[in-house]
């Protein structure tokens, strides 16, 4: 099993280049099965959950060519509607195939799917908007099975509560449903949006996305398309985050600043210096004097929970009290014990985090939990004093290309080892 050594206390300098969205090209890569025509997608991130879902698509049936980022799907006839779990045991996103699978083959039988244990992140969504649109949905095995042999019908669709997955999921079974359909409660992040504009492409008919009402016009049948992945907004607001917790100068290259607005804000608040260069790149001067800057999660355009544990690790430098409230997920502190491994001051109250610093973190052994926890954990070592051991890296493999490598460059010392 892989682990991180990091020997902290280099300040970053330099630039760190973007990779595309994981979290827009697995819908992206789903979205490929709703046409029996080639569909390719260039900006593939080469992580973990991206190798997983496209093993899921050939096991379906898909044929899948890769090169380096690009990567071709071709899925004339749908062999084997099911996700297995054995395939999907890793990866939250198993369940975006659902939509996309019940709509072209009238039939989708899916693995309970798995993922970071950062708390519940209920597909009872997905189904229920399945079931409006007249899919027939049974449970059982650990396995979902939703059937509609006669296809879907347009209808409304509310959701309780804001779902990017079920957003997209429910949107890729519309675009071939008959008639219109009507998503309420959307979410409008920027992954959503990229899915719509491929889904566009295809043929689709979508007004709204980005906003909280998204109306689907079905069509009978989609076509081919190529399209780019957006940039990976938790990835570059990771590499922000880096770059003002060492006292460095980074320039994040390929990404869209927009997408981090609510991070580059509370940054600002913090005494960080950020710039924005042209349209694609960010630059982070820190003197690592930072004031202490109270952050709550919400849904896109706000406060990215996927940031949060970064976040947290900041905080423990900055001079003074800061909370941090999670509003998301109800499981998504368990970095804050291992923080405290290394020295940092944190009491944990229900779903707020209060940090005391600026603690003197000194490096240690410690765990990887889950995916954004991993980061958090690579960024205070950065900052540690001392050699870091950071253990199940594998987490941080779902969702980072090289991060090791890109890290390296800006002049972190930080290496893996088996």
């Amino acid at each position: 099993m892989d682990k991180f050594v990091i020997e902290g206390g280099v300040p970053l300098h330099g630039t760190i280049a973007t990779s595309g969205a994981k979290n827009s090209a697995l819908p992206a890569l789903a979205a490929a099965l709703l046409t029996d025509e080639t569909v390719v997608l260039q900006r593939i991130p080469r992580v973990r959950d991206i190798r997983t879902m496209e093993r899921l698509l050939i096991d379906i049936g898909s044929e899948v060519e890769i090169d380096e980022e690009k990567v071709t799907i071709n899925t004339k006839k749908i062999l084997s509607p099911e996700a297995p779990y054995e395939l999907v045991k890793t990866m939250r996103a198993s369940s975006l195939v659902l939509g996309p699978l019940v709509a072209r083959a009238g039939r989708a039988r899916v693995s309970m799917p798995g993922g970071c244990g950062i708390g519940a992140r209920p597909i009872n969504f997905h189904l229920a908007g399945l079931e409006h649109l007249g899919a027939k949905i049974t449970q059982e095995h650990g396995y979902i099975e939703a059937v509609a042999y006669d296809g879907l019908k347009g209808a409304r669709v509310a959701f309780d509560r804001i779902t990017v997955t079920g957003t997209e999921d429910i949107l890729m079974a519309a675009v071939l449903a008959e008639g219109e359909s009507i998503i309420e409660n959307a979410a409008r992040e920027p992954e959503v949006v990229d899915l719509a504009a491929m889904l566009v492409k295809m043929g689709a008919r979508i007004e709204g996305a980005g906003t909280s009402v998204i109306t689907v016009q079905g069509v009978p049948k989609l076509h081919g398309t190529t399209h780019e992945i957006i940039a990976d907004r938790i990835e570059a607001g990771t590499f922000v985050i880096a770059g003002a917790i060492t006292g460095g100068d980074l320039t994040v290259t390929g990404c869209v600043p927009e997408h981090l607005s609510a991070l580059t804000a509370k940054l600002i608040d913090a005494g960080v210096q950020i710039e924005q260069i042209g349209g694609d790149a960010i630059r982070v001067r820190s003197n690592g004097s930072l004031k202490p800057a109270d952050m709550t999660t919400e849904e896109y355009p706000g406060f990215a929970t996927d940031l949060q544990a970064q976040y947290m690790a900041l905080m423990t430098q900055a001079e003074g009290i800061s909370l941090v409230t999670e509003t998301i997920f109800e499981n998504r502190f368990m970095h804050a014990q291992e923080l405290m491994r290394m020295g940092a001051n944190i009491r944990l109250d229900g779903r707020q985090a209060i940090i005391a610093g600026r603690s003197r973190l000194t490096g240690a052994g410690v765990i990887a939990s889950d995916l954004r926890a991993s980061a958090s954990l690579v960024l205070a070592a950065l900052v540690a004093k001392g050699e870091t051991v950071i253990d199940r890296v594998y987490h941080i493999d779902r969702g980072y290309e090289k991060i090791e490598a890109k890290l390296s460059v800006t002049g972190a010392k930080i290496r893996r080892v088996e």
